[in-house]
């Protein structure tokens, strides 16, 4: 059984050594509208490359997974109606049934793992969801960076969560945390979420050696870089934190619940920011990307030099 497909630029990087950087889909699917869907995928693809690595944007389509995807694949994705939304829990039976879904950051992971590429680049990952206590609404996300040895790039958990329990979780199950040139955990679309991270290193040379070394040690999972926000772009953590309010107020208001709640989260404070939310978050997917690619060529340099 073959379960991946790679597009022919991702097959030709694997076959001859260039550092590859995994992306999720779900920011084109159910992120923003075509054509700008459509832009910043390109944009952010670019931005890997302009780092010396190959991009592979991955996506289950008609029941097979595709880790790397066309140009034609990717304008077809960013214009299609009805995609699901793929988690660990749901994306092998998509691909059993012949269907078309979006990778989450979990999903993304376990094809990264498939496809054999060791960084993945995205915005911002799920977490503890506000009032999980009640609700047990806790990401998949945490527990697929807790198995699968796959190095996350992102500008911390999504703002709109519970932060400091995101956290817990995270170091119950083993998960470094590591802030990329600040002592600070940032928040998505704020530089710092007013709390210490875990861990900071300034180098993706160090990052890289950190996820060889658990490797080594035979330490499950990967690890979670998370990188701020550039400082242009930022919305402040005071700033954002009423808009939050408001946001979760009006999703209880109207019962959203399950996946629903994180895209409506987005779309809700999209429109209480007069779009600046989703500007910062292109800025901050680009510098992800940036920064992945950076990371995947010092893993190759360990490559070659093992």
């Amino acid at each position: 059984m073959t379960l991946h497909t790679p597009s022919p630029a991702v097959a030709a990087a694997l076959n001859n050594g260039t550092p590859v950087v995994a992306l999720e889909s779900t920011i084109i699917t159910h992120g923003m509208p075509y054509p700008q869907n459509l832009e910043v995928a390109r944009q952010v693809e670019a931005d890997v490359r302009a780092g010396g690595a190959e991009p592979a944007t991955i996506a289950v389509i008609d029941g097979t997974l595709h880790c790397g995807l066309t140009d034609t694949q990717l304008e077809t994705l960013a214009q299609a109606k009805g995609v699901a939304k793929l988690s660990r829990a749901d994306m092998a039976a998509c691909m059993a049934t012949g269907g078309t879904g979006a990778t989450t950051v979990a999903a993304t992971m376990i094809a990264a793992r498939i496809a054999g590429i060791g960084v993945f680049a995205t915005g911002g990952i799920g977490g503890v969801h506000k009032g999980a206590e009640g609700t047990f609404d806790i990401s998949a996300d945490l527990m697929e960076l807790a198995q699968t040895p796959v190095t996350a790039v992102a500008a911390g958990a999504k703002a709109i969560l519970d932060i400091p329990k995101t956290l817990e979780v995270l170091e119950t199950q083993g998960v470094p945390v590591i802030a990329y040139g600040q002592d600070d955990m940032p928040a998505f679309w704020s530089r710092s979420a007013g709390l210490p991270a875990p861990l900071r290193m300034d180098r993706a040379a160090d990052i890289a050696a950190a996820q060889a070394m658990r490797t080594a040690m035979g330490l499950p999972g990967g690890q979670l870089v998370v990188n701020p926000i550039p400082a242009e772009a930022e919305i402040d953590r005071a700033t954002l934190a009423p808009i939050i309010a408001q946001a979760t107020a009006d999703a209880d208001t109207y019962g959203i619940t399950g996946k629903g709640v994180t895209p409506y989260l987005l779309q809700r404070i999209f429109e209480l920011t007069d779009g600046r939310s989703l500007t910062a978050n292109i800025a901050l997917v680009r510098n992800n990307a940036r920064l992945a690619a950076e990371i995947a060529a010092e893993m190759g340099k360990l490559v070659r030099h093992a």
